[in-house]
């Protein structure tokens, strides 16, 4: 029975941790201003990140992130993605794995 309970109880905290950073990262998502033009699950100026997430795999996170910090064009249509200077690799890491994990 303690080992049941164990399992639960830490099942429970991985998913309330998990839950922390999805809206962590959602948080970095809004200060770098990223939801000016896109959104988690509808299209905006950009794709929203859930069609993104359909798009790409893990072996595209590199790809995604120098898009992120240098800007991108032809991929969702007519519209460039311009670079966002604000935010640092590290930074475009965070936004490009939180990303890809809204499938």
């Amino acid at each position: 029975m303690k080992v049941k309970v164990i399992g639960i109880s830490l099942l429970a905290a991985a998913g309330i941790l998990s839950a922390g950073v999805a809206q962590a990262d959602e948080a970095l998502a809004k200060a770098k201003n990223c939801l000016a033009c896109h959104n988690v699950d509808k299209k905006v100026v950009g794709p929203s990140y859930k069609d993104v997430a359909k798009k790409y795999t893990a072996k595209d996170e590199a790809m995604l992130v120098e898009k992120v910090l240098k800007g991108g064009k032809g991929n969702w249509g007519p519209v460039p993605m311009p670079p966002n200077a604000a935010v640092k690799p590290e930074e475009a890491t965070k936004l490009v794995k939180w990303i890809l994990s809204l499938k």
